[in-house]
């Protein structure tokens, strides 16, 4: 009996110095979080005039279910899916990206006004821009490719305009979860580029 008494006795000790902090235990890893960055102006070799009471709403954009985490995904060399614990988008992806698309069109697009689905009622959009990712496969010693359906509708009159398929395969660099991000933003710089020129064609 004395020796149980002597064991409560000591695991109350124990409790008691580990919550007032006299025992030390290792504190788990710090989540990371990394942001799409948007295009550098003075990357951008060609700028497109549009008329400047164009509005174009930009979204929704649409993800792979996979995707639709808060954690980085990406493949092992076995074409597996990796899911990385502690480092993260900054804000869910497809917002991430449409939000992305939005500010490079206004880089690539001086003059025209754009806004980000959802909109307000009393926004006349002229043009809405649409997409749907339908891969992102990143090998952080590797590639990243990039899929995406998209298309153009005239909004006053419930007419699309223009459908596309655009893919980029571009290498990683650096191979890791930061220079996962920053080729993301350069592909969809190229994406917002592709869909300036396409807006261009447009009346």
């Amino acid at each position: 009996m004395k020796r149980i008494k002597s064991c409560l006795g000591l695991g109350a000790v124990g409790l008691i110095l580990i919550i007032s902090g006299c025992i030390s235990i290792p504190n788990s890893p710090t989540s990371r979080f990394y942001m799409l960055s948007i295009v550098d102006e003075n990357q951008v070799s060609k700028k497109i005039d549009l008329a400047s009471n164009m509005v174009i709403g930009v979204g929704p954009v649409k993800i792979p279910e996979y995707l639709n985490r808060p954690q980085m995904v990406t493949l092992s060399k076995e074409k597996m899916l990796q899911i990385a614990q502690f480092d993260r988008w900054g804000e869910s992806l497809d917002l991430g990206v449409a939000s992305l698309i939005r500010e490079d069109l206004t880089v690539m697009l001086p003059k025209a006004k754009l806004t980000l689905y959802p909109w307000n009622s009393s926004v006349v959009v002229k043009y809405q821009v649409i997409a749907e990712i339908v891969q992102l496969d990143s090998e952080l010693n590797g590639d990243m490719s990039f899929v995406v359906q998209w298309m153009i509708i005239d909004v006053q009159n419930s007419k699309v305009m223009i459908i596309k398929r655009s893919a980029f395969h571009q290498p990683i660099i650096p191979p890791n979860y930061s220079g996962l991000a920053k080729t993301l933003s350069s592909a969809c710089a190229s994406l917002s580029s592709q869909i300036a020129e396409a807006l261009a064609t447009l009346k």
